[in-house]
């Protein structure tokens, strides 16, 4: 999959939480994302924290909170293609050892075949 397939299949894919979904198309979009922060934070640093500065901090907080969605939906779909069900994002709230097994979780090959959740992504 490449980087423009994995950004239109997460933005189709908008709010699907069953299903499942390749590792590059998570860490693709996942790039997507860090891409689009760092080009918010450059345009704001540039235009000063007054006027047009804070309309673009302004523009980045919606823009995140659209990301929401596609993002839980995303990672969802990403634990069930390891055959986890979508309630292990909850581990997210133990501090940082509950990101660490995520990364881990997202990092790890797909189960081969079918499983519980489907049939596998396309890549």
């Amino acid at each position: 999959m490449s980087f423009g397939q994995a950004i239109r299949s997460a933005f189709q894919n908008y709010a699907v939480f069953s299903g499942r979904s390749t590792r590059p198309a998570f860490w693709y979009f996942y790039l997507f994302t860090i891409i689009v922060a760092i080009v918010f934070s450059i345009i704001q640093a540039a235009l000063g924290d007054g006027g047009l500065g804070s309309f673009v901090g302004i523009l980045y907080l919606i823009w995140s909170l659209a990301l929401i969605l596609p993002n839980l939906g995303l990672a969802v779909r990403r634990l069930h293609d390891i055959d986890r069900t979508g309630w292990w994002i909850l581990i997210a709230f133990i501090p940082i050892i509950g990101v660490i097994v995520l990364i881990v979780f997202w990092a790890t090959p797909g189960t081969q075949g079918d499983n519980k959740h489907g049939a596998p992504a396309i890549a």
